[in-house]
């Protein structure tokens, strides 16, 4: 009962804030190795793609969206551009999944180095999050690009536990590209897996 009052409570705040949740991950169960069980991919009917040229978001690299989740720029003179930096990366796109009846996001984020490894980038990225733990990382591949991916945990306030968080990085001759699935909890970030999954396994070098 008590959880379900502070998901609803959760719930409220993430409709009032577009950032909230944010960095955050849960410790409530251990963190999978990367690529474990990963789940089935979805269909991409009417979901588009995002990275292109003239697409919602201009990126390093381009992906598939899954149907219903709705993708949106963050400009670099926001008002919450200031929240969207991460170590060298800042935010450049937040992919909403509550259309689609989750609690979360899938963010790009984008950094200026067009060289360097995947793994090195991905490093980064995580050890500016005081709140990770226990990243496991891996050599992978993001489509047709060569990439790194993590596993971790990061602990939320809001949820008072901690939570799974997946992340992969893409270096580029147009620069570095993370993409990262969070979540309000373990939960809802297991059940958004297949959007991730399909994004990874779509990624491409952007026209």
């Amino acid at each position: 009962m008590k959880r379900n009052v502070m998901r609803g409570a959760a719930t409220a705040a993430l409709a009032a804030v577009v950032l909230t949740g944010c960095g955050e991950e849960e410790k409530a169960k251990p963190a999978a190795a990367p690529g474990a069980s990963s789940p089935a991919r979805p269909s991409t009917a009417a979901g588009g793609s995002v990275g292109a040229a003239g697409s919602a978001c201009a990126l390093p690299a381009s992906f598939d969206l899954v149907a219903k989740w709705k993708p949106k720029a963050v400009a670099a003179g926001s008002p919450l551009a200031g929240l969207a930096q991460q170590g060298p990366f800042r935010m450049a796109c937040e992919i909403d999944a509550k259309p689609a009846g989750n609690i979360g996001f899938l963010r790009a984020w984008t950094g200026t180095a067009s060289s360097g490894t995947p793994r090195a980038a991905l490093e980064s990225f995580v050890g500016a999050d005081r709140t990770a733990s226990r990243a496991t990382y891996k050599e992978t591949r993001a489509g047709s690009l060569p990439a790194a991916e993590v596993v971790y945990e990061t602990y939320s306030k809001l949820m008072d536990e901690s939570k799974q968080e997946h992340a992969l990085a893409v270096v580029t001759p147009k620069g570095t590209l993370v993409l990262h699935l969070g979540g309000l909890d373990t939960q809802e970030h297991r059940a958004m897996l297949p959007a991730y999954e399909l994004a990874k396994g779509s990624m491409r070098l952007a026209s």
